[in-house]
């Protein structure tokens, strides 16, 4: 298994799925930007490539990674925490060698994105 779901994010992704399309998916993976150079890219999508990308299913999702963006992501955890200020998706990557303050960008050993700002 390339990444994990945990039953928290499960449940809510599950939820939110509810309101989109019919054989709906939810597509994880990368993108350039960020302070650190890669950005994670976690939203819903009907159309997958067949020659670019992989389909999973995780924890009872349906799960759509392009081919290119495993090697970055394998081992990942998604996780969703509640908390007094509402609630929101964590990722855990232990292919990401260095983190941005903000959380919300990362660089990894084999690829170091395109950097912006924050």
């Amino acid at each position: 298994m390339s990444i994990s779901i945990t039953d928290s994010a499960g449940e809510q992704i599950k939820e939110m799925m509810k309101d989109e399309a019919d054989n709906v998916r939810l597509r994880f993976g990368v993108k350039g930007g960020g302070c650190s150079g890669l950005s994670y890219a976690l939203g819903f999508e009907s159309e997958i490539n067949e020659e670019l990308d992989k389909v999973e299913e995780i924890n009872g999702i349906p799960v759509v990674m392009n081919n290119q963006d495993i090697p970055i992501i394998e081992g990942t955890t998604i996780d969703f925490k509640q908390n007094m200020m509402g609630g929101g998706f964590s990722i855990d990557n232990p292919n990401a060698i260095v983190s941005c303050g903000c959380g919300s960008s990362f660089k990894a050993k084999d690829r170091a994105g395109t950097p912006s700002d924050c």
